[in-house]
């Protein structure tokens, strides 16, 4: 589990490799992840839109933006948590995934908080560190 707290916004992140959607002779690899979206602070919270930095094996680079997640724009309420499952297909057995969600607060602000970087590691492969 990977995790980061902004402005009192936890944000929770597990991924997961989905065998059954992965073909490596294909170069196909597909990984889920389940986020959780906990809102901390004294005031109501609305999740606008999601950025994504999405890095492969060999260095490419995506990234992704659009309203939202899921579809949805949730609006969170003191104490309150959202969770979503997404995901991801890279065509190499690793990568790195980090973003951050744009929200607004009761009196109009709007504030970025970060999702925590996370490693997509195809299970039973050795890892490197760079």
């Amino acid at each position: 589990m990977y995790r980061a707290v902004t402005n009192n916004i936890e944000v929770n992140v597990e991924p997961f490799f989905l065998d059954d959607r992965s073909d490596p002779a294909e170069s196909r690899y597909v990984w889920a992840y389940r986020v959780t979206i906990a809102n901390q602070s004294d005031e109501q919270v609305k999740l606008l839109s999601r950025y994504w930095h999405i890095t492969d094996g060999r260095g490419r680079v995506e990234e992704v933006r659009g309203p939202g997640v899921v579809g949805e724009q949730p609006e969170l309420d003191p104490g309150d948590s959202f969770q979503y499952t997404s995901g991801c297909p890279l065509s190499t057995p690793s990568g790195i995934m980090v973003g951050r969600y744009t929200m607004r607060n009761g009196r109009g602000e709007m504030f970025d908080i970060d999702i925590p970087a996370f490693s997509l590691d195809l299970p039973g492969t050795k890892r490197t560190v760079n």
